[in-house]
């Protein structure tokens, strides 16, 4: 659990002239409230408020926000007065977290996914402010993280809500690491078994040779772009679970006929370098015909662009190639807070207009 100073030092990071008084009163005053009580894990009840707000931390977040996550349960589980709460720390996080705990009493019926759709809707006009949604985001992984710990029907009942309604929330924030891991671990719990069989098969696939295949892509992704005056930073990941499972159900595949488990990435200094690299990737290995996207000259909704290629590599084996610049990275990574931390220029840390059009 992270303590008050980590915390701090954390936030001075990214935001280095930011008053941090609202972080250091909301810390303790939460640890005071908590005390004394447990998770259903096991855990201080104190270790969840701190858990999101390290989560918040990671989208680097404004500082009434992150202090809004170490509070973001006491009107909730009325530890505290709606009017003591604002007394003690303003207007903002009073608004975080009375929005939070709003959307918090909203019950989720499962359905059809129009109803689901409705629902998400529903939550962000209610929310308008898109850091409420992120509170309630990070609230929801870390309870995920930790839903072994409760009965059967309620695992299935949260897991199934994850999927339906915060997964795709999470996606449509442009976050795409939350998203992944909400979908991950909602797939581990409502399919235990299939779960259970891919991650196995997804392990075995990860043997040396694959380890050893990956790093020649990386090692000759970064010899051409060199040779071509380019500085690009290249990576090799695996999709993460609940993506290679829909990819296999929607194709009617198996593990082994699936050629982009592995995804290349390559960053890159400028718009000009993403076009010249993909340029300098296609000479070097043919493409596959109808595989590649533009997603920098057309966006996706949730702001995140890049250039998607597949290519006959090493070994005659296909491959995905994603190329984007530093700043598409930061916003694919964080979504609408790398925007917005942009947009609204935030060197000060002290919050500002986060209007969510819905």
């Amino acid at each position: 659990m992270k303590s008050l100073e980590d915390i701090l030092n954390t936030v001075k990071e990214y935001l280095p002239d930011a008053d941090l008084d609202l972080i250091r009163r909301a810390y303790p005053f939460s640890q005071q409230l908590h005390q004394g009580q447990d998770l259903p894990c096991g855990l201080p009840a104190f270790s969840h408020p701190v858990a999101v707000a390290e989560l918040l931390l990671r989208l680097k977040m404004d500082v009434p926000t992150v202090a809004a996550g170490l509070l973001h349960d006491v009107l909730q589980k009325e530890m505290v007065t709606s009017a003591e709460l604002r007394e003690r720390f303003g207007d903002q996080v009073h608004m975080l977290v009375e929005g939070l705990t709003r959307i918090n009493n909203i019950i989720f019926k499962r359905g059809e996914e129009r109803q689901a759709e409705s629902f998400r809707k529903m939550l962000l006009a209610i929310a308008r402010d898109f850091r409420i949604i992120l509170i309630k985001l990070a609230d929801r992984l870390h309870g995920m993280q930790n839903l072994s710990c409760l009965p059967d029907a309620q695992q299935q009942r949260i897991a199934r809500e994850t999927m339906d309604v915060y997964a795709p929330l999470a996606n449509r924030m442009g976050i795409s690491w939350m998203k992944s891991q909400l979908e991950d671990l909602s797939f581990q719990h409502l399919y235990p078994d299939e779960y259970a069989e891919l991650n196995g098969k997804v392990m075995a696939f990860k043997t040396d040779a694959c380890d050893q295949y990956v790093q020649r892509v990386k090692n000759e992704l970064h010899a051409i772009l060199a040779k071509q005056g380019i500085d690009g930073d290249v990576s090799g990941r695996s999709k993460h679970i609940y993506s290679v499972y829909r990819k296999l159900q929607r194709q009617k595949i198996d593990l082994d006929q699936m050629y982009d488990l592995i995804a290349f990435r390559v960053i890159v200094t400028s718009v000009r370098e993403c076009y010249a690299a993909l340029g300098i990737v296609h000479a070097e290995w043919k493409p596959v015909s109808g595989r590649f996207k533009d997603y920098i000259a057309m966006p996706k909704a949730n702001m995140y662009q890049s250039l998607h290629t597949s290519v006959i590599g090493p070994y005659g084996k296909r491959m995905e190639v994603q190329i984007r610049t530093e700043e598409m990275h930061r916003i694919a990574e964080e979504g609408i807070a790398a925007h917005w931390m942009y947009k609204e220029g935030k060197t000060t840390g002290s919050g500002g207009h986060f209007f969510i059009k819905t």
